[in-house]
């Protein structure tokens, strides 16, 4: 009976897997997904104290900040990374729970579109106010 049994039915089936996941980029997408989480978290504490340190001051001092190079390039990074992050996230819970191919391919796309507009308008909101315009 053991001579029955071939060498590659006794080999375990993540010796054939290749961190690919069933979508062929699991591996990829879940560091994808930890980096942004770890970088949110500068960014988020950033973004937390910078405004509450404004609380109470009128617009014109919260611009002020706003336009500081440093405040500016913080404030774009926080909103690129923060909806890179949701829009990772959803993507994850889409193609987990969405079972309809079409449904599936649609929300993604809907998504991913969505975040990225939402991000572009923050980027661009900040260049406006940063440059004055």
């Amino acid at each position: 009976m053991a001579a029955n049994l071939s060498k590659k039915s006794l080999r375990s089936p993540l010796a054939e897997a290749r961190g690919l996941g069933s979508a062929k980029h699991g591996t990829e997408h879940w560091w994808h997904q930890r980096v942004t989480a770890i970088a949110l978290v500068p960014l988020t504490i950033w973004f937390v104290f910078g405004v509450i340190r404004h609380l109470g001051a009128d617009h014109a001092a919260f611009v002020a900040w706003m336009k500081s190079p440093f405040s500016a390039v913080m404030m774009a990074l926080t909103a690129a990374v923060t909806f890179h992050h949701a829009q990772s996230g959803l993507q994850v819970v889409i193609e987990d729970y969405v079972h309809n191919e079409l449904a599936k391919v649609l929300s993604i796309l809907a998504v991913k579109f969505v975040c990225y507009a939402l991000a572009a308008a923050c980027v661009f909101s900040v260049l406006k106010i940063s440059f004055g315009a």
